[in-house]
């Protein structure tokens, strides 16, 4: 063998053994896929029990891993929904962050950034954090992380053996649907389940129908995710979440405490390392996907996070000895729907058994100011609604109960009974034979919000009603044609007055 064979060899040896270290190379810590959905209630799956919406691709991931069936997002709003799931900690605590079209103080870190400075490659899609303006206060980029068009740009954008997070933000189930897409996409109306605080009528289950079209078009979106995740060879070590912001856009709904408006589906699942086929109804809120992500990133945990990590809930052989007693939910300004930009501030308390809830301005329309009612979807009435509208048609005899529970002002207490009242009818704060719960379920949620530092119980300074709001068209909406001819409604209203 001539010397220049020997040299040929050698080089053709050490190329074989770097591409099999290369090939060899384990990464450590596992990726994160989150799934997101906008504006769903939680048992509107088929994996929840629900017989009419087709969600096969979800379903598969929940039988692989871990259901909660008594999960809630912080706020029933999407910018503090996402603001509170990005930084780990309830929305009275990061001010401008608790309203809708607002900002987030750069002084409240996200888990995109911690899990940044971890060695992970960030990034999403769609909304992200918002509406909002990030650069309002001077954020270089979404607090979602670095955006990309889809999933399957990221995917071939990463670097071999890095970790990495991806947040997918579907534009479904929000409104506006297509009137009559539900049945299009072969929903029978006729089998829907309507829930007692919504009129039974051929509108609304219209609305439910278009409603579920579009969920099973975020499920659609699910499946092709998850298809490309699997040929990229990265799902074995992929942690994947499956939730909503928060609950659905019907009256009563979003914008609202009660569980039509915070409890939301969410689904954990890692095969290998979590619990299978597994339900749980251990209170729980997306605040703890920060320091569960944290967490299994080998990052640390801030003190200052008020969520708690999953992980005692859904790794193999684990048993939760901390289990929540309660979780605390808020609200503040949802859109610009009263005059001068006021919000309709509350408290709620939730158990497994009763659901709390203190107005802390009872005096003010909890729907926005008549006759728009705009923090009921649409908000404007300038697109069609065929819920809304019905309601608001026949607000003094076939929907007058529907009408005050969603719209009508509300006492300052209320109190459900939720497993007799799944459908929170029935408001029991001024019912002697309940002023004991009452009495105690409001002095654990002042204790905890008294803990936690917020200004409503604490007596600091109130900011939510005067901080910016970055959509102008909100503030002097124009109804459409239709609701003016239908409702004898002006062609625009004015909020800044």
């Amino acid at each position: 063998m001539n010397k220049l064979t020997s040299i040929k060899n050698l080089c053709i040896a050490a190329v074989v053994f770097l591409a099999a270290c290369k090939g060899e190379q384990k990464q450590e810590r596992p990726n994160i896929l989150l799934l997101m959905s906008d504006n769903q209630s939680w048992h509107h799956m088929g994996a929840y029990g629900d017989s009419i919406v087709k969600t096969p691709n979800i379903d598969q991931i929940a039988a692989e891993g871990v259901r909660f069936t008594n999960a809630f997002c912080n706020s029933p709003s999407c910018t503090p929904a996402r603001a509170a799931m990005l930084t780990g900690q309830d929305i009275w605590r990061i001010e401008e962050g608790a309203n809708l079209w607002g900002t987030l103080p750069t002084k409240f870190e996200v888990f995109p950034e911690l899990l940044e400075k971890a060695g992970y490659r960030v990034g999403y899609d769609g909304k992200g954090w918002g509406p909002g303006s990030f650069e309002a206060n001077g954020r270089k980029r979404n607090p979602g992380g670095d955006k990309y068009a889809n999933f399957a740009e990221f995917i071939k954008d990463r670097k071999e053996g890095q970790p990495w997070s991806y947040w997918f933000n579907s534009l479904h189930p929000h409104r506006p649907y297509e009137v009559g897409s539900g049945e299009k996409a072969g929903i029978d109306i006729n089998k829907i389940k309507v829930p007692g605080y919504l009129p039974d009528t051929k509108d609304v289950r219209i609305d439910i129908a278009d409603y579920y079209a579009a969920i099973q078009t975020f499920d659609t979106e699910v499946g092709e995710i998850m298809q490309q995740l699997k040929e990229s060879g990265q799902l074995e070590n992929t942690i994947v979440i499956v939730c909503s912001d928060n609950g659905w856009q019907m009256p009563r709904g979003l914008a609202n405490l009660y569980d039509f408006g915070t409890r939301v589906p969410l689904i954990v699942s890692w095969p290998e390392k979590f619990k299978t086929a597994a339900v749980t109804d251990e209170l729980v809120t997306l605040l703890d996907l920060a320091p569960t992500f944290l967490t299994l990133a080998n990052a640390e945990v801030p003190a200052y996070m008020t969520g708690k990590s999953l992980l005692p809930i859904v790794e193999n052989g684990a048993d939760n000895k901390d289990s929540r007693e309660f979780v605390v939910l808020a609200r503040e300004r949802h859109a610009f729907v009263r005059q001068h930009g006021l919000g309709y501030p509350g408290r709620a308390l939730r158990t497994k058994d009763y659901l709390y809830i203190k107005n802390y301005e009872a005096d003010r329309w909890p729907a926005g100011d008549p006759p728009l009612y705009g923090d009921v979807d649409p908000y404007m009435l300038n697109y069609p609604g065929p819920a809304k509208f019905f309601i608001l048609k026949h607000k003094d005899d076939d929907a007058q109960q529907a009408f005050n529970l969603a719209f009508a002002k509300r006492p300052t207490e209320e109190l459900y009974d939720i497993a007799n009242d799944p459908d929170q009818l029935h408001n029991l704060a001024a019912d002697s034979k309940y002023q004991k719960v009452k009495a105690e379920l409001s002095a654990k949620m002042v204790q905890y919000l008294k803990e936690t530092k917020d200004p409503r119980e604490t007596g600091g300074k109130i900011i939510w009603d005067n901080t910016d709001y970055f959509s102008e068209i909100d503030k002097t909406p124009k109804p459409s044609k239709e609701a003016i001819e239908i409702f004898g409604l002006d062609t625009m209203y004015n909020y800044l007055k």
